[in-house]
C-alpha cells in the first residue's frame, strides 16, 4: 500500500475561514456516510470492512476480478491484511478464490452468490442514503470548486 504524500501549501494563509467552514463540512458528511455505512454492514451482519471488499470485488475497473494485491490497494490496506480479510471472507462462503485460466500463477476473486444477494441488499441502502446527502454535498463540492 503507497499512502500518496500530501503536498504542503506554501502559505496556509491562503485558506479564509470559508475554505476551513467547508473543508470541514465535506468532512462531516464523508464521516455521517461512513458512520451510516458501518452501522448498516454490521446489521448485515458484516465487519464494514468485509462490505468494503465486496464492493471492491465486484465494482473492480474494467468488470474483471481483482488479485488480492488489488483488493489491497483498492482498501488502502498492506497486502497481509488482504489476505486475513479474504480468509474470512472465504470461510463466511461470501467470497471465492479462481485460478486465473491464461496464468495459473494469478489469483483472483470472486463473489458467491451468497456474497452477491449480501451486497445487493447493502448496495441499495448506500445509494439510497447517497442520493438522500447529494443534494448536501454538491453544494459544498461547487462552493469549493470557485
Amino acid at each position: 500500500m503507497a499512502a500518496r504524500k500530501v503536498q504542503q501549501p506554501a502559505r496556509a494563509a491562503r485558506l479564509t475561514p470559508s475554505d476551513y467552514r467547508l473543508l470541514a463540512e465535506f468532512r462531516h458528511h464523508l464521516r455521517v456516510f461512513i458512520a451510516f455505512s458501518e452501522t448498516a454492514a454490521r446489521d448485515a451482519g458484516l465487519a464494514p470492512q468485509q462490505h468494503q471488499a465486496l464492493l471492491a470485488i465486484k465494482g473492480f475497473p474494467g468488470g474483471r476480478a481483482p488479485t488480492i494485491g488489488e483488493l489491497a490497494e483498492r482498501l488502502q490496506i498492506r497486502h497481509h491484511s488482504a489476505v486475513g480479510l479474504v480468509d474470512r471472507l472465504v470461510d463466511s462462503r461470501l467470497v471465492v478464490r479462481c485460478l486465473d485460466s491464461k496464468d495459473r500463477r494469478r489469483v483472483t476473486l470472486g463473489l458467491t452468490r451468497q456474497g452477491e444477494d449480501m451486497l445487493a441488499e447493502l448496495s441499495v441502502v448506500h445509494r439510497d442514503e447517497l442520493r438522500r446527502m447529494a443534494p448536501m454535498l454538491r453544494t459544498v463540492l461547487a462552493e469549493l470548486a470557485e
